[in-house]
C-alpha cells in the first residue's frame, strides 16, 4: 500500500508512518520537517501547508490511503480537494473536541457538534472544536462518507505523550516533590478517564487502507473512573506514600487548572459539566476493529519513555514540585 501522511514528523503522524512501515507499506510524509524526522524507510517531501503550492509535489502521484492530523480548516481543505482523484481513501483525524456538550455520559457519534469555523484559519486553540468541525466538513465534501475515515480521538496517551497528561501521574508518583512521599490528587471519584494508546490508534488507522472501513468514529480507550486510573499508576510506580485527596472546589479556589496547562492536574476535569467527556460511547471503533491494550501497559511504557527522555523545564501538563510541596502545606493548614 501506498500511504501519505500529512505530517509524519510528530508525535501522532510519525506513529502512524512508523507502524505502517513496519507492516511493509511505501510511506511518503509531507511536511516542513520542523518537529522532527521522519522515521527510517519513509520518504520526506518538505513543504510549509500554509503555502498554495504546497501539494505540488506529491499531485502527480496516486496514494492507496492520505492521512491527515491537522487542525487547520485551510491546510484540510486544500489537501481534500488536489487528492480527491488521486487517493482511494483519505483519513482525517479530528478529536472529540467537535462535541458542543459534554455533560452526559455514554453519547455516541449522533451527538451534536459546535458550529464549523469561518474561516480557513484557527487563530487559538479557543476555536479547536469548530475548526476540527470545519475540517470534517471539507473531507466529507471531497470525499464523501464512502472514501473517508473521520476519527475523532479522544484523549491519545502513550510513549512519546509531549503533552504530559498521561506521563504525569507514574511519573508524579515514581517522584513525589515532598519529602514524605505525599500526592496531592483530585477527589473526584464521578470523573472518568479514556485514554486511547496512540500505538493502538495508529496501528487501527493503518488496517483502515485495507479494509472496508469508512464513516465517522469515536476512538476512545477504554472507560476507567478517575480514581482507579490513579491506582494503576500509583501501583505502576511503585508508590508507598501519602495520598493527599482535594476536592476539586478547593483545587480551583487555589489556581489549580483543569485537564492541562501550567499548575494543572492532568485527566481531572470539573464535575458535572464534563461527565460525558471522557466516557463517549466508542463501541462503533471497536466493532470495527479498534483493539484497546491494558491501560496499565500504556501507563508502564510512559513512565519508562518518562524517565528516559527526562524533560527539563515545564511540563505542559502538571505541577511543578514547588507547586505540589505549596499546595501541600496549604492543603495540610486547612
Amino acid at each position: 500500500m501506498r500511504l501519505l501522511v500529512l505530517g509524519g514528523t510528530a508525535w501522532l503522524g510519525r506513529c502512524i508512518a512508523s507502524t505502517a512501515l513496519e507492516h511493509g507499506h511505501r510511506v511518503t510524509c509531507l511536511a516542513r520537517g520542523s518537529s522532527g524526522s521522519v522515521p527510517d524507510g519513509a520518504a520526506l517531501v518538505r513543504a510549509d501547508r500554509d503555502q498554495p503550492d504546497a501539494l505540488s509535489a506529491i499531485t502527480g502521484e496516486h496514494w492507496d490511503m492520505v492521512v491527515d492530523v491537522s487542525r487547520q480548516p485551510g491546510q484540510v481543505r486544500r489537501a481534500a480537494e488536489a487528492l480527491t482523484d488521486r487517493s482511494e481513501l483519505f483519513v482525517f483525524v479530528s478529536s472529540a473536541n467537535v462535541y458542543a456538550e459534554h455533560a452526559t455520559p455514554g453519547e455516541d457519534e449522533d451527538a451534536a457538534l459546535f458550529p464549523a469555523l469561518d474561516g480557513d484559519v484557527m487563530e487559538s486553540m479557543e476555536t479547536y472544536g469548530p475548526a476540527k468541525v470545519a475540517c470534517e466538513q471539507h473531507v466529507l465534501t471531497a470525499f464523501g462518507p464512502e472514501r473517508c475515515l473521520v476519527v475523532r480521538a479522544g484523549l491519545i496517551g502513550g510513549p512519546g505523550d509531549i503533552f504530559g497528561r498521561t506521563g504525569y501521574w507514574p511519573l508524579r508518583f515514581a517522584q513525589p516533590a515532598a519529602a514524605d512521599g505525599s500526592v496531592l490528587v483530585p477527589d473526584v471519584p464521578e470523573c472518568a478517564t479514556q485514554v486511547l494508546d496512540v500505538r493502538d490508534l495508529a496501528t487501527w488507522i493503518v488496517a483502515t487502507g485495507s479494509s472496508d472501513r469508512r464513516g465517522i468514529f469515536n476512538a476512545t480507550g477504554e472507560t476507567v473512573p478517575l480514581p482507579a486510573h490513579l491506582t494503576m499508576a500509583r501501583d505502576v510506580a511503585g508508590h508507598t506514600g501519602p495520598l493527599v485527596g482535594a476536592s476539586q472546589d478547593w483545587l480551583l479556589g487555589q489556581g489549580v487548572s483543569a485537564w492541562m496547562g501550567e499548575r494543572s492536574l492532568p485527566l481531572w476535569l470539573p464535575m458535572p459539566e464534563y461527565a460525558g467527556f471522557s466516557s463517549r460511547d466508542g463501541s462503533r471503533a471497536r466493532a470495527a476493529g479498534l483493539i484497546n491494550r491494558p491501560l496499565r501497559e500504556t501507563l508502564t511504557d510512559t513512565l519508562a519513555w518518562e524517565l528516559a527522555v527526562a524533560t527539563a523545564g515545564a511540563r505542559r501538563a502538571g505541577l511543578s514540585d514547588d507547586d505540589e510541596r505549596a499546595l501541600l502545606r496549604a492543603f495540610a493548614a486547612t
